[in-house]
């Protein structure tokens, strides 16, 4: 039987990937799809993407401790540490950075809908330096799964 940590660096890892790929391609995109009311569909999955940012820094700084707990100064020469690390740089600055921006953004367009407005192309510019940030770090993510039991 695992010892608690690790079972919980096991759980850490399923919530965050798990929550990266069920937030980010599937919710969002129904949400947009079922949703008449755009910017509604917008302000629902920006606060999905928030919550899901506050999971990965819960997480990965749980994998970064574990690790570093387990294996020493090892860790840093472990792929799994350094994915988990950007991983969390990652979730850190579209959560701090790029998240902040947008909603600037939005707020500006008021009473408009953003998109609607003449901040459109800047708010699609940093869409999509959001969507690739998110895309990066959930193909980490996969890698992480695949590095979750090496040494």
């Amino acid at each position: 039987m695992k010892r608690l940590p690790d079972l919980i660096a096991a759980w850490a890892i399923t919530l965050w990937v798990g929550g990266l790929f069920a937030i980010g391609y599937l919710a969002a995109p129904v949400l947009f799809y079922q949703l008449e009311d755009r910017a509604l569909a917008g302000v629902l999955a920006g606060r999905m993407f928030s919550l899901i940012a506050y999971v990965g820094m819960a997480c990965g700084a749980y994998l970064l401790l574990h690790r570093l707990v387990r294996h020493g100064g090892a860790s840093l020469k472990q792929a799994f540490f350094w994915i988990a690390l950007i991983m969390l740089l990652l979730a850190l600055g579209q959560r701090f950075g790029i998240q902040p921006i947008m909603e600037g953004l939005k707020v500006q367009a008021l009473p408009q809908d953003v998109m609607n407005s003449l901040f459109r192309s800047r708010f699609q510019t940093w869409h999509g330096i959001s969507s690739a940030v998110y895309l990066v770090q959930s193909l980490l993510g996969l890698a992480l799964v695949a590095k979750a039991n090496s040494r």
